[in-house]
């Protein structure tokens, strides 16, 4: 599949992330993947030099504008993760890798992905906190309509947390451990936060 790196972006199943394509090697993977099924996949870049995390995300564009200006705006929606096998040769701008998705199943499979009320519950209290102390705005009233592996999901994406704190969330396989591994994310940085106020007082 055709690959857009991109450093500091963590994209998620079930998740959409608009993208603004600039860059001439990005325009050519874009168009082609229009001409084509639509199907991309997105990784995280490592700082150093060219290489990528191995587990990333396969995106479908669900919608696309060309701008006067030779932009192409796009909407990417999650489908599945999928680990890399390896880099493919080619001549073109952009990377393509071989890819295998068996061991992210799971994002497929709907009937997998109901939590706890209590748990979804607890999750959401600690998310609402810690988006209130860092001055973060969501409108809950919309989120609470998604299902439990796009709330999780979400959160993972816009949580005001580490890329490789991120990273380690994509990788995390099932929704189960996905949201303890939250919690306790999302629990650090609520004590972090009380702790740096108690230093400053």
């Amino acid at each position: 599949i055709p690959i857009f790196p991109l450093s500091g972006v963590i994209y998620f199943p079930k998740t959409n992330l608009p993208l603004n394509i600039f860059e001439k090697r990005y325009l050519d993977l874009v168009n082609d993947c229009i001409d084509k099924e639509k199907y991309m996949g997105m990784v995280q870049s490592k700082s150093n030099g060219n290489e990528v995390y191995k587990i990333g995300c396969l995106g479908k564009i669900s919608d696309f504008h060309r701008s006067e200006d030779n932009r192409i705006l796009i909407n990417l929606t999650g489908i599945i993760r999928f680990e890399i096998v390896k880099e493919i040769t080619n001549k073109k701008l952009y990377r393509e890798f071989e890819v295998k998705y068996d061991k992210f199943n799971s994002d497929i499979d709907k009937e997998k992905e109901v939590l706890s009320e209590e748990k979804i519950n607890l999750l959401f209290n600690k998310t609402q906190n810690l988006f209130k102390r860092k001055g973060l705005v969501l409108n809950w009233k919309e989120f609470k309509k998604l299902n439990h592996a796009q709330q999780i999901n979400t959160i993972s994406m816009i949580s005001p947390i580490s890329n490789e704190e991120k990273q380690k969330l994509l990788e995390t396989v099932s929704i189960e451990n996905k949201t303890k591994t939250l919690l306790e994310i999302l629990e650090f940085y609520l004590y972090k936060n009380d702790a740096d106020k108690m230093t400053i007082q």
